[in-house]
């Protein structure tokens, strides 16, 4: 059965230039290890082909990177040929490795930790960036800080972002758009599952929040990223939990979907695992072009189930993975997508990535028919 983008987000799109990923264009960078320092997130926020931008998931005291064990490398899904490799806490885009082109098939693995600098480093960075371009008279662009760590600590995060927006906003007269998103799904983190697998361990991060912001109207808007699920009782645990949380309004305003896979193995030309990890296996997360399918069934599948319940069909989507050009874009946003993040890509290509695709999407890719829906006709 083809799928469909929903008339609930077609028409949301339309009628409410206040929606939380109201992002011009709808085009951004998911948290990755190329959204590390303040060097990375300031090309990014410079790039015009970037509609938001997307810090790397931090903690409240940073994550303990180790080289020896936290690594990731670019590989063809084909031959499992390996294009790059690095251990580096916040690597620098690598050169296009000889005879290939960027719109090549890539994926990545990695067996990665979370952000060397902290939730408030990241906090810090974003006010001085903004202060910057108050004095250029430059316009602002939505921040999303990307958070991970305990219940509490989300919280306080949540506290500490209303309150550089509030200062901001009244002090320094700065048009401050700052979003949260909970990262619950790091396949990565030896002894930690993912929360976002259990609908109990989602109510742990979601039930304070409500608390907090009674009716979920408040100035920080609140997104998940979950990972990549598999079969359907998993997305039947991520809505029961935004059902259970809601109380007149859910707090999550919004999803990203998906993180890597965790569980994937890449061996190189020796028959041995391309990457160290934790547990000394080299099995890590999953990214890039092999990702994409069942990435883009997660987005259809999850903007299905909001539509199904009025409370939650204000949630939107951050479609992410495999995203590498316009057709990966155009595929995001049809299945339900408001916006597109993109990762590996960006780690192989640089913030050039998003011109590339912004220049394709906006104009006509050779050979493209643009695709239609049965609810609303044309794609905008």
């Amino acid at each position: 059965m083809p799928v469909y983008v929903s008339e609930t987000l077609s028409k949301a799109t339309e009628a409410s230039p206040n929606r939380p990923l109201s992002f011009d264009p709808p085009l951004l960078n998911s948290a990755n290890p190329w959204a590390t320092t303040k060097e990375d997130l300031e090309a990014l926020y410079n790039c015009p082909h970037t509609g938001a931008i997307t810090t790397r998931t931090a903690l409240a005291n940073g994550f303990e990177h180790d080289d020896a064990t936290h690594q990731y490398c670019f590989f063809e899904p084909k031959s499992h040929a390996i294009r790059g490799h690095s251990s580096e806490a916040h690597p620098p885009p690598p050169p296009p490795p000889q005879g290939t082109t960027p719109a090549d098939s890539i994926s990545s693995l990695n067996t990665l930790g979370y952000s060397p600098f902290s939730v408030h480093e990241y906090l810090k960075i974003i006010k001085d960036l903004l202060l910057s371009l108050q004095l250029e008279g430059r316009p602002t662009k939505p921040i999303i800080i990307s958070v991970a760590g305990s219940a509490e600590e989300v919280l306080d995060h949540y506290r500490s972002m209303s309150h550089l927006q509030l200062n901001l906003n009244q002090t320094h007269d700065i048009s401050a758009r700052l979003l949260m998103e909970i990262n619950l799904s790091c396949p990565n983190i030896a002894g930690k599952p993912p929360p976002a697998y259990s609908r109990d361990e989602l109510l742990k991060y979601l039930i304070p929040l409500v608390d907090a912001d009674p009716g979920g109207w408040g100035t920080i808007k609140v997104g998940v990223k979950t990972p990549p699920y598999t079969y359907q009782t998993q997305f039947d645990e991520l809505i029961s939990a935004l059902l259970a949380s809601s109380k007149g309004r859910c707090p999550i305003s919004f999803i990203t979907a998906t993180n890597t896979l965790g569980s994937s193995l890449v061996l190189s030309g020796s028959l041995t695992p391309a990457l160290n990890s934790s547990t000394s296996t080299g099995i890590g997360g999953l990214a890039g072009s092999a990702l994409h399918p069942l990435a883009l069934g997660n987005v259809a599948t999850i903007r299905r189930m909001l539509d199904a319940h009025e409370l939650l069909q204000h949630i939107e989507i951050i479609g992410v993975g495999g995203v590498s050009d316009a057709y990966g874009y155009k595929r995001m946003r049809i299945v339900g997508a408001a916006a597109v993040g993109v990762g590996t890509a960006l780690g192989v290509e640089g913030v050039a990535v998003f011109e590339r695709i912004r220049g394709k999407v906006e104009g006509k890719v050779d050979g493209e028919i643009r695709p239609q829906n049965i609810h609303e006709g044309l794609l905008p």
